[in-house]
C-alpha cells in the first residue's frame, strides 16, 4: 500500500479540502524522491519516509529532511542493496 492523500491530510492534521491539490503534488514529489534515495517503491518503510518528507515540505523545512531522516534513507537503500545483491 502507497500513502495515499487522505494518509497525508492525516498525518498533518488537515481537515480541509483547499490545499489539496498541493498536498497530492507534494505527495507525487515525495514519492519520486524517496524512491531516488532508496530504491524503495513501497512497503510502511516507504510509506513512512514519504509521509514524513511530505511534512517537512509542506511546513517549508524541505532541506532539514535529508539531514534529520539520513539513517533511515541509508539503511533503507543498503536493504535494497542487498536484496538486488542476493538476487542477481
Amino acid at each position: 500500500m502507497s500513502a495515499t492523500l487522505e494518509d497525508v491530510k492525516a498525518h498533518l492534521h488537515i481537515f480541509h479540502t483547499v490545499e489539496d491539490v498541493y498536498l497530492k503534488s507534494l505527495l507525487e514529489q515525495s514519492e519520486l524522491a524517496i524512491t531516488r534515495m532508496t530504491g524503495l517503491e513501497f512497503g510502511p518503510e516507504y510509506d513512512e519516509l514519504v509521509l514524513n518528507r511530505v511534512r517537512f515540505a509542506y511546513n517549508d523545512k524541505l532541506d532539514e529532511f535529508e539531514t534529520r531522516y539520513q539513517s533511515v534513507l541509508l539503511g533503507a537503500s543498503t536493504k535494497m542493496l542487498r536484496r538486488d545483491v542476493d538476487e542477481g
